[in-house]
């Protein structure tokens, strides 16, 4: 294998390892990264053998994620014909959310403006009422937290609170910069990628363990290939995918 600095260009990295764990340090210290940078799917957990016989190494492929990058609005465009734009969520809901989160946001001392935005039609089908956006926050990495989670449990929360407050449960979609949109542009991405792959070598693969709404959306970019299936594994935060070839 040539050195690694002629690997600096490549999108992913195969390596191999004792255990899983010292893969994944072994690929964080090579590609110069942290685990919150970085996609890792199992391709073989290894095995310890009988006696350190017929032991095998774990093997995993990493990937860099996408940098997060501020969310710039893109300029609007001039229709040829009069479009009416999508309606705002309902006045009610989406200005009780607005005044909740702005309110969580100053507890936690950050800075940053809520807007509301128009609701995208398969946002509205996964039953949310309303959707905010946080912008101008110095640190969007602080609000997001690893995998999402504290966007997650921010959302949550902004949701709870208003239901209690107009007397309904109205769930409440909440993005930090437009993440969600990029995050989810690239699970596609890997999705696509892993299948192709799977195709390929014919061999099941494991995705790394990601929250329900993230699953949800690989299995929905792949339900249509002929060529691979999805299920979910594990329990818990281990819960992940495997993407196994169709017979």
């Amino acid at each position: 294998m040539p050195p690694f600095e002629e690997e600096t260009e490549v999108e992913s990295l195969e390596v191999t390892a004792r255990t899983v764990n010292e893969a994944i340090e072994k690929a964080l210290s090579r590609l110069g990264k942290t685990r919150e940078d970085v996609d890792v799917s199992v391709l073989s957990e290894g095995s310890r053998g009988i006696l350190g016989i017929g032991s095998e190494d774990a093997r995993i492929l990493v990937s860099p994620r996408e940098p997060l990058v501020p969310f710039v609005p893109p300029p609007p465009e001039v229709p040829v014909a009069p479009v009416r734009p999508p309606p705002l969520p309902s006045g009610k809901v989406a200005e009780t959310a607005q005044e909740i989160l702005e309110g969580l946001l100053a507890g936690m001392r950050i800075s940053a403006t809520v807007e509301i935005r128009p609701m995208p039609t398969a946002t509205a089908e996964d039953g949310f009422v309303a959707m905010l956006d946080i912008l101008g926050a110095e640190d969007v990495g602080i609000l997001i937290g690893r995998r999402g989670d504290t966007l997650g449990a921010l959302q949550f929360l902004v949701t709870l609170m208003v239901s209690r407050k107009v007397g309904r449960w109205s769930k409440v979609l909440v993005d930090v910069e437009g993440y969600r949109v990029r995050r989810e542009s690239s699970l596609r991405t890997l999705a696509t990628r892993m299948a192709q792959r799977v195709q390929q070598t014919r061999v099941p693969m494991a995705l790394e363990a990601m929250p329900p709404n993230e699953r949800r959306i690989v299995h929905l970019t792949l339900q249509e290939n002929p060529a691979v299936s999805t299920s979910s594994t594990g329990e818990g935060e281990d819960r992940h995918i495997i993407i196994s070839p169709k017979r």
